[in-house]
């Protein structure tokens, strides 16, 4: 008796042959699986420091333009942050003071009254600087204690806080300058510097804050669609937005804005008078070179040559970023040529009106402001938003 044929099942077209078992498709996502660590939460703690930061740039330049820089003779990280807490502690922290040149030759006439309102900015500016250092602590050994510290993020978050701490001394350095005999401020170069590693720190926070913004996964991604010579040109601004900043820092560091009250000439010329002439005190000048730190006239005018300059090259990378495929990246360049402008309009009332206190810091607060929105849109030329043909 014939067998009956066994029956035979269609074979799918795309069915591997030579098994019988169901493929699977592969895991997605393999870059974002694991390590990722609490990206959240770091972001949070980030976008903390980034206001305390940006706090303690406002705050330093309000203690710079109230001459309240010296008004702390001594470096005492742990007990100088309570401040006197008797009339006796008062008169001990004014009887110090007295001791500098800022007072015998500036100041003869305070009374403790005027000393505490000079203190407190001062004691407040350093306070600020603590804060943020034990903010940075208690985020980062925590995180590592949990173990919730993204995958490659230690070691950058470790050298924010040893910048801070090279902040810290920093600012010791430049208020020891202003402490020598025939001083009356802090060295206006050391300031420079102080502020320059200011926004060094504040760059990289704001920075890290936009990349934990997204997964990585997503900035790969976009980093193919990213913009090479709109990303260099974007570069190029921020550093020479950097080197605005330090000549600003040298112009408030020796009042040089309070001089010239005139624009666009300076004393009714285009280069002021005597523009290497730095007097000596006995009848003599000082080397030229000194002209560059000390010539309120120089400095200020090198200040404002490089703010033409830099208006000029943000206008040339803002008509570059106008043409950005990416609408996001197009608002992000809009809105840094927006800010250049306004901070030029600024910065030009300032000198008309002899840098008064108001105007000075809302010249400054306008730099951290267009600081920011360069560094938004040169993480958006190199890490676009993908969008679709139809947007």
């Amino acid at each position: 008796m014939a067998q009956k044929p066994k029956s035979r099942t269609n074979r799918a077209i795309f069915e591997e042959v030579g098994t019988g078992e169901r493929q699977v498709a592969a895991a997605t996502g393999s870059i974002d699986k694991g390590g990722q660590g609490a990206r959240g939460a770091v972001r949070l703690w980030l976008m903390l420091i980034f206001a305390l930061v940006a706090a303690m740039i406002l705050v330093g330049g309000l203690t710079r333009l109230t001459d309240s820089g010296l008004s702390i003779t001594e470096w005492a990280p742990v007990s100088g942050a309570l401040p006197p807490m008797s009339e006796a502690d008062w008169q001990a922290e004014f009887e110090r003071y007295q001791q500098i040149p800022q007072f015998t030759e500036l100041n003869s006439d305070m009374d403790l009254a005027g000393f505490k309102s000079i203190y407190w900015w001062e004691w407040g500016h350093r306070q600020l600087g603590r804060v943020i250092g034990l903010v940075w602590a208690i985020g980062f050994f925590g995180f590592l204690a949990t173990r919730t510290m993204p995958r490659g993020w230690s070691g950058r978050l470790l050298g924010l806080g040893a910048l801070g701490g090279v902040q810290g001394a920093i600012g010791w350095w430049m208020v020891h300058s202003g402490l020598q005999e025939g001083m009356l401020s802090v060295a206006s170069y050391r300031l420079a510097i102080h502020l320059g590693l200011a926004f060094v720190i504040f760059g990289f926070i704001t920075w890290y804050v936009m990349r934990l913004s997204r997964r990585e996964a997503d900035l790969l991604q976009a980093r193919r669609s990213g913009q090479a010579k709109l990303f260099s040109m974007s570069t190029g601004l921020m550093h020479f937005a950097f080197l605005q900043i330090l000549l600003g820092a040298l112009v408030a560091g020796i009042d040089a804005g309070r001089d010239f009250p005139s624009w666009p000439l300076m004393a009714g010329q285009i280069i002021p008078p005597d523009p290497f002439y730095v007097p000596d005190g006995a009848g003599g000048s000082l080397p030229a070179w000194r002209a560059f730190f000390e010539n309120a006239g120089l400095v200020q005018f090198i200040h404002r040559t490089s703010g033409y300059l830099l208006f000029i090259f943000g206008v040339i990378v803002w008509l570059r970023g106008r043409r950005s495929p990416m609408a996001r990246t197009r608002f992000a360049f809009n809105a840094v040529f927006s800010a250049l402008l306004l901070q030029i309009v600024i910065g030009i009332v300032t000198v008309l009106y002899a840098a008064p206190l108001p105007l000075g810091i809302l010249h400054q607060g306008m730099a951290v402001l267009l600081w920011v929105l360069i560094l938004r849109a040169r993480f958006l030329a190199r890490y676009p938003h993908v969008q679709s043909v139809r947007d």
